[in-house]
């Protein structure tokens, strides 16, 4: 039985057409940035704000917030919708400003173990972890959360804004 030249051809044809067109969605994605607001917004789907702020100025509400990070892990588990999320820069705790004041070491220190799930929630949460990427924050910034009205979360971030 001879094979005809044509229909391997043809077949090679299709295989690269239907290649193409299983990848096509895929470059649609990798082209969207985060950085048009209109996109982040419809991925998050929340009001996404940031501030910037000195960690002794927010020192209670971050203490408390490292506390209650075991607790917080459940909550951003289940977390699939948000009206706010407002991600606070603690600009002195910065990795590049020697990292976070004694007091707030000693509490991240204390929950070391509880806050590398809690980040790891957060890359697993698409919500939580576009929020955070749209501001170019880093997982391993985040020292804590809190869930203090219902619709909203803070993330407290040890870092500088991009820019």
């Amino acid at each position: 039985m001879a094979i005809n030249p044509f229909s391997v051809t043809r077949l090679k044809s299709a295989a690269a057409v239907a290649l193409l067109l299983a990848a096509a969605p895929l470059a649609g994605l990798n082209a969207q940035g985060l950085e048009n607001k209109e996109t982040v917004d419809r991925i998050v789907g929340s009001d996404v704000e940031q501030e910037e702020t000195k960690t002794t100025a927010q020192a209670g509400k971050v203490a408390s917030a490292i506390d209650r990070t075991r607790e917080n892990i459940g909550a951003v588990r289940k977390t699939s919708k948000l009206d706010k999320v407002d991600i606070v820069f603690l600009t002195d705790a910065a990795r590049s400003e020697g990292g976070p004041p004694p007091a707030i070491e000693s509490k991240i220190e204390q929950h070391r173990d509880d806050i590398a799930e809690l980040r790891k929630e957060i890359e697993a949460n698409a919500l939580l972890f576009n929020a955070i990427d749209s501001r170019r924050v880093q997982a391993e910034d985040v020292v804590a959360v809190a869930f203090d009205d219902p619709g909203k979360v803070v993330i407290y971030a040890a870092a500088k804004p991009p820019g």
